[in-house]
């Protein structure tokens, strides 16, 4: 958008015009940006350098919204979409942009978040490190069901769906609601949508219904899958309500386990929660150990069903070795992993260093944390459970029991640190700070509470999620020196 302070002219668009514009740029978020007589209006699927004619789909006093009617002429960065669900799913926006050309606005979006930052020169934000795979990338998926089908507009009707019907797919564009059916994906593996088509085939002969948003009714919810990227062992998760009959998810694995060989082993978990979240409680084991393992790097990782691990794990790995290289540690040096998860971080430099601390809000990943360093064979970590900026608070107050850092890691989720965290930091002043962050706006925010303390030696972003607008970052910190008065 507009700098707010910036004087915006009168716009003559309105809803339902259409127009001819030239697209400029691709803006944070995803959406394609040009302007009508310097008037800026944001377009769903477009490309920088296609001229395309849209509709007004939304009037502001700032900017407008179009939808693309009809391409006039392409760009050069264009490249044909390789799944067919391209601009229905809500997955991939950017699978029609050159690979190259996604990491060239990837490094511009960071530098657009980050420019208003004191002292930071453009040169310490890197180019983004390529993911090491552009498909079939991701190590988890999460699948939903749905009790009526998501049609395209010129194909929806007045009729009902038949008893029992259940969708099993992704979501359509931004939508909460709308499921469309999965056929095929590029994202996981070729498994992944042979199984959702198996399970939804199922699902549908046994009559049971899928969950329905609006009525709170139903039975099928969730299926989930993680996969072993360095392993090869793949664990399906089922996730339904209580209101439907016992032995129908045992039937159902049983099938699955007939079916596909190539999965290790099967979940079930009942979800009562009405928000739409892939998780649930009383969970149970129908076959295979109830877990994955993963390699990432030397680390051998314990996977539970709803145990967080970064998405993209060769991604990952890249990232966690850039934590090791730019750490320049010596081994003498105590270590503090912030929102720690299962302690991924924390064990890949437990190695390198002489202790480290995690700290983390869910008691089961610190669980997890601790199942993964004696399967790795390390007892130079300790992870704490609990409200991280009471923990830490408790921590800083009792240094024989909790060494203060030289180095800190911090992974908060995207709404970013707490400010009472950052305080804390400041507070302890470790020699280095990592900060490895899923949104730049908040990294931004959170970069400028510290940067009368510290210096911003680089920000490398590392693309976790191609074809799509997200970029993980990692900002490496040094303290500056304290000069005299």
């Amino acid at each position: 958008m507009p700098p707010a302070n910036a004087k915006i002219s009168a716009s003559p668009l309105t809803k339902g015009m259409e127009v001819d514009l030239v697209i400029d740029k691709l803006a944070f978020g995803g959406k394609a940006l040009g302007r009508v007589d310097g008037f800026v209006v944001f377009v769903e699927h477009a490309i920088p350098g296609q001229k395309v004619r849209v509709k007004i789909t939304r009037k502001k006093a700032q900017f407008a919204e179009a939808q693309v009617l009809r391409l006039l002429e392409q760009s050069p960065a264009y490249t044909p979409p390789f799944c067919r669900h391209f601009g229905v799913c809500g997955g991939c926006q950017w699978q029609d942009v050159a690979y190259g050309e996604q990491l060239h606005w990837k490094r511009l979006q960071v530098q657009e978040s980050l420019r208003r930052l004191e002292g930071l020169e453009p040169e310490k934000i890197l180019a983004p490190v390529a993911s090491p795979q552009q498909i079939y990338y991701r190590n988890k998926m999460e699948f939903t069901f749905a009790s009526r089908p998501w049609l395209p507009a010129g194909q929806r009707g007045g009729g009902k769906s038949p008893k029992g019907y259940c969708v099993l797919g992704l979501h359509v564009g931004s939508s909460f609601e709308n499921i469309f059916d999965l056929e095929e994906c590029f994202l996981q593996s070729p498994l992944a949508p042979a199984i959702v088509r198996e399970v939804r085939a199922w699902c549908r002969r046994s009559r049971l219904p899928a969950y329905d948003t609006r009525s709170h009714r139903g039975f099928w919810r969730f299926l989930v899958l993680r996969e072993g990227k360095g392993t090869g062992q793949m664990l399906a998760h089922l996730l339904t309500t209580d209101q439907g009959e016992a032995g129908a998810v045992a039937a159902l694995a049983a099938h699955l386990q007939a079916r596909f060989p190539e999965l290790t082993t099967m979940v079930h978990s009942c979800s009562l929660k009405k928000a739409q979240v892939a998780s649930g409680e009383a969970t149970r084991v129908f076959w295979g150990p109830g877990y994955i393992e993963e390699q990432l790097g030397d680390l051998r990782l314990r996977i539970s069903p709803q145990a967080f691990l970064q998405t993209n794990t060769a991604a990952a790995a890249e990232l966690y070795e850039a934590i090791s290289r730019l750490g320049g540690f010596t081994g003498k040096e105590t270590a503090w992993d912030l929102y720690c998860g299962a302690g991924s971080i924390a064990l890949s430099l437990a190695a390198r260093v002489r202790r480290v601390v995690g700290f983390e809000i869910v008691p089961e990943a610190v669980d997890a944390a601790y199942v993964n360093s004696r399967l790795n064979g390390l007892d130079n970590c300790r992870f704490l459970a609990g409200d991280l900026k009471e923990m830490i608070r408790e921590a800083i107050g009792s240094p024989r029991h909790y060494p203060r850092p030289q180095v800190l890691i911090t992974d908060p989720p995207r709404s970013g640190m707490h400010p009472q965290v950052v305080q804390a930091i400041q507070e302890l002043a470790p020699r280095r700070v990592f900060y490895v962050s899923c949104n730049p706006a908040t990294l931004a925010r959170d970069l400028a509470l510290l940067q009368d303390q510290y210096e911003i030696l680089t920000v490398q972003p590392f693309d976790f999620f191609p074809h799509t607008a997200h970029i993980e970052c990692l900002a490496c910190l040094e303290r500056r020196q304290a000069t005299s008065g």
